[in-house]
């Protein structure tokens, strides 16, 4: 473990020494970004630092509509809902459905945020299968997340077509893949409804990709204001208008980050010699590995990745390289030549 005085960027200092930070998941750079740092304070002035006071208040702050228009266009839904984290906002949902009327199914790898610690999360997409053919006559609500870091759901979930979602309501936690993936970044709403389940909703982080404090849930209108009426989304403090605002200011930003990102991949695996050593998903820059030596390695050579153990600390191993919008060509280049170097001296692994 690292301890560090900063937010982590292109680089990091630890006791003195500089190495090149492949972890985290600041996927666009943004929460460095000078001109995405200037919205933000800009935002502040305008907004204050925090807003606690809960959105059914007699006072209503107008960014909250406007910015949840904003993101339901972009993801291809009815309507959505912010709150003031990707982990709060999962709950909102797991919690609405944990009733009498609803049985919860959770897919292998499902985050914490969408469950309860005594909710059985399944092994295997086969015996989550036949659990849900055997379901009671109540309404199946499936519990997953679009990137699993195993690479069985994005991009194209294809456990997914074993199963009767038209029976199905899915939730499906997107925190990788919002301002990343799909059309101009709104991730996988738009490919699971054409799926055609019961109903679909998502919820997410948008710290990971949009890089501020907030969550979101999509969902059709008539579900959305369903949750609006719940006392956990009315008793709840919101995102702070700042950084919602700064989202919706910095669209054109995003973008460009966005493509930059999207080039830096291209980049990574273009250069790589053997690219299967790793697991990923297909556009997304994350590269999961279970290999100690190599993080040893890495490290030895001035490379940090993330490397530790999630979400407990009896979990497994997660290690993974990161790359980010941030990242100049001669570091993913950096980062190739010594990946190339161990599994050449070490091709079993490869």
């Amino acid at each position: 473990m690292f301890t560090i005085d900063e937010f982590p960027d292109r680089t990091i200092s630890v006791d003195g020494k500089e190495y090149l930070y492949f972890g985290g998941t600041s996927y666009l750079g943004l929460q460095t970004n000078a001109e995405f740092q200037s919205l933000f304070i800009n935002n502040i002035k305008k907004y204050g630092t925090a807003y606690s006071a809960s959105r059914k208040s007699n006072i209503k702050i107008s960014i909250f509509d406007e910015v949840d228009t904003h993101l339901a266009k972009l993801v291809g839904s009815e309507s959505c809902i912010t709150m003031s984290s990707g982990y709060l906002a999962g709950q909102l949902v797991c919690d609405y459905f944990s009733n009498t009327d609803h049985q919860l199914f959770y897919a292998p790898n499902t985050h914490s945020a969408l469950h309860r610690n005594q909710q059985e999360v399944f092994k295997s997409w086969t015996e989550l299968e036949n659990a849900i053919k055997k379901k009671t006559n109540k309404i199946a609500v499936l519990f997953l997340d679009s990137i699993d870091f195993q690479g069985d759901n994005y991009p194209d979930y294809r456990f997914l077509n074993n199963l009767p979602l038209k029976d199905i309501i899915l939730v499906v936690d997107d925190s990788h893949g919002i301002a990343i993936t799909g059309k101009n970044g709104g991730g996988s709403f738009r490919f699971l409804q054409s799926l055609q389940p019961k109903e679909l909703l998502i919820s997410c982080s948008l710290g990971k990709g949009f890089g501020i404090q907030a969550g979101a849930v999509f969902g059709n209108s008539k579900r959305i204001n369903q949750l609006k009426q719940t006392p956990f989304f009315g008793g709840a403090s919101p995102a702070t208008p700042a950084s919602l605002a700064t989202l919706k200011d910095a669209e054109e930003l995003i973008n460009l980050k966005r493509a930059q990102l999207r080039k830096n991949t291209e980049l990574f695996l273009s250069k790589l010699s053997t690219p299967s050593t790793f697991v990923f998903a297909e556009g997304h820059p994350s590269f999961n590995f279970q290999n100690e030596l190599l993080a040893t390695f890495l490290e030895e050579n001035g490379i940090i990745v993330t490397n530790f153990r999630y979400p407990t600390e009896k979990d497994s191993l997660m290690s993974r390289i990161v790359l980010s919008a941030s990242h100049t060509k001669q570091d993913i280049l950096s980062l190739c030549n010594i990946l190339n170097s161990f599994l050449a001296t070490n091709p079993k692994l490869a």
